[in-house]
């Protein structure tokens, strides 16, 4: 469902027509924050390579667990697999075995796939997933962040794509380029986050932010800063279609 405040964010990002010619997202990430500790899946600084489809939900993080193995990701199936494509560990409808456990619940490896395949594919394909069929978004009232206000498009996703919550919002600038996103993590307890976003890149077209902080939230909407949950640093990205690929860039 298109509106005008969603129209204006698409153009802001490069645009909805353009962001179709490309099938895949390639980029290397960083992780960091408190989220992974509490979950028993500490994360270390070792940069991974994240490639996510732009015209389905599905993604892969390579390395995940040892040097030859990635992971394999959509909605009804998370698996973790070598290099020759030998599968080491699946786990059907992954979201049943996450979701419904108290924030502070042990993870598993393929819980945490699952976590990095959905939340990194919504990352590197907003806004333009909200293109795709069953997607329902609306204006509500916008935030005042500091000196700046942030106009807001509140999402509904629908069932067919895994994610942190079924209602999220969107918060964008006067440019109409992303701000902040806010969630409930129902992977990990159903936590409220406020997630902000920086450090816009423009490659091939499409712009992206680079660098991502997603703290708890107060029932005030209000960041709380001693409660980094997840940190997100990008590089490296670069677009690709199924008929060519396309040098990085950054």
């Amino acid at each position: 469902m298109k509106n005008e405040l969603l129209e204006k964010a698409w153009a802001a990002h490069g645009g909805l027509d353009h962001w179709n010619n490309f099938d895949r997202v390639h980029a290397t990430i960083v992780t960091g924050g408190q989220l992974f500790e509490m979950k028993q899946t500490p994360q270390d600084s070792t940069p991974r390579e994240m490639t996510v489809a732009t015209k389905y939900e599905w993604a892969s993080v390579t390395p995940f667990g040892s040097a030859d193995q990635h992971t394999d990701f959509t909605r009804n199936r998370i698996a973790i697999e070598r290099s020759d494509g030998t599968v080491v560990n699946a786990r059907l409808h992954p979201a049943e075995h996450a979701e419904g456990k108290s924030l502070d619940a042990a993870w598993d490896a393929l819980d945490r796939a699952y976590f990095n395949g959905y939340a990194l594919w919504t990352y590197l394909t907003t806004p333009f997933l909200f293109a795709m069929r069953g997607f329902c978004s609306e204006e509500i009232a916008p935030w005042r962040e500091g000196t700046e206000t942030w106009r807001a498009l509140r999402v509904t996703f629908p069932t067919e794509i895994a994610s942190h919550s079924r209602e999220q919002d969107f918060y964008f600038g006067s440019d109409f380029l992303l701000r902040r996103h806010d969630y409930h993590v129902e992977a990990s307890g159903g936590f409220a986050a406020a997630q902000y976003v920086f450090d816009n890149v423009t490659v091939q077209g499409i712009t992206f932010p680079t660098r991502r902080r997603a703290y708890m939230r107060n029932e005030k909407l209000l960041p709380i800063h001693e409660r980094l949950m997840v940190s997100i640093d990008i590089s490296n990205l670069r677009l690709s279609s199924c008929f060519a690929s396309t040098p990085a860039s950054n």
